[in-house]
């Protein structure tokens, strides 16, 4: 069961990243401006590495209590 869940860590940053990045892209285009895909690739980057440090510790926690 657990690989089932660090599979999906695989694919959620990737998808983060690129939400981000999209998210910024569709932003730029809107507005006119030259950054936001940079800053929202780094938000989403940053989202990503929050989700799998929250699992890490949410699994170590588990494994220290049972």
């Amino acid at each position: 069961m657990q690989v089932g869940e660090y599979t999906s860590l695989a694919f959620m940053l990737p998808a983060a990243t690129f939400t981000g990045y999209a998210m910024g892209y569709l932003l730029d285009r809107w507005l006119g401006t030259p950054y936001l895909k940079v800053v929202f690739l780094l938000l989403g980057i940053a989202a990503g590495f929050v989700q799998l440090i929250r699992k890490v510790l949410r699994d170590a926690g588990g494994r220290e209590n049972g």
